[in-house]
């Protein structure tokens, strides 16, 4: 297995509010773990946000004792989001911050994912293949059918997302199990990347790109060349 992770500042923010975390050895029970964290709040809270999310949640799978991964996966979400909401209290820079999160872990070709807001992750193949759903305003819209996939992707209120770490008092992650193939790439990445590159795009740039180190730092390139509105943040596992 390998993995490569790239995160950008972007060209119109001064603080990278995105978190990345993995590990290809085990992480208590589980063989592996995949994290990407895309905060959200004021210049301080987004940034402790994500960071404070993902260390914790890695402490948090370290020390269960569950044996499930969607047991173990559930409960740091849940866990974790209490933690935030009770770490926003110690100062008023941390006043509303919160954060995306998808959560993934591989084993026996079986890919285990969750997620909470908008950030995402895409199984590359022979076609791209979005396997979480975004928790927005926009995504309710569409599925409402009020507007359309492209409305969606340039609507003045496509960040608002519906569902966050720290932006309620519970908070339930969204589930997938994907049975991976032979040859499957996967790509988890916040909004700073699927805002500013077209999936057919991301899907042309892995396929072109001699391995996954070029094809990570090009997507991120690809972002910043198309405006660099936000921070971007790219991970490529190939099982």
């Amino acid at each position: 297995m390998k993995v490569q992770a790239v995160t950008d500042v972007g060209r119109e923010r001064s603080v990278n509010q995105d978190y990345i975390y993995y590990s290809l050895t085990e992480i208590g029970s589980l063989p592996n773990l995949f994290l990407v964290a895309d905060g959200m709040g004021g210049h301080k809270a987004g940034d402790m946000a994500s960071r404070y999310t993902v260390e914790t949640f890695v402490s948090l799978v370290k020390e269960s004792t569950e044996k499930d991964p969607i047991s173990i996966i559930n409960h740091a979400v849940t866990k974790v989001n209490e933690m935030l909401l009770d770490k926003a209290k110690e100062s008023a820079d941390y006043e509303g911050m919160g954060t995306t999160l998808v959560v993934a872990t591989i084993y026996n070709q079986v890919l285990k994912v969750a997620n909470v807001g908008d950030s995402r992750l895409y199984i590359l193949g022979n076609d791209i293949t979005q396997i979480t759903r975004d928790h927005s305003l926009v995504e309710e819209m569409v599925a409402l059918g009020e507007i359309n996939r492209e409305q969606a992707r340039h609507h003045e209120k496509k960040n608002i997302i519906t569902r966050a770490i720290g932006g309620y008092k519970t908070v339930e992650a969204e589930m997938f199990s994907v049975d991976l193939k032979p040859d499957d790439k996967i790509l988890i990445c916040s909004d700073g990347l699927s805002n500013m590159v077209e999936d057919s795009e991301i899907l042309k740039t892995v396929r072109m790109s001699g391995d996954i180190d070029t094809a990570a730092e090009r997507l991120v390139e690809l972002a910043n060349e198309n405006g660099g509105k936000d921070n971007i943040t790219v991970m490529i596992i190939e099982p």
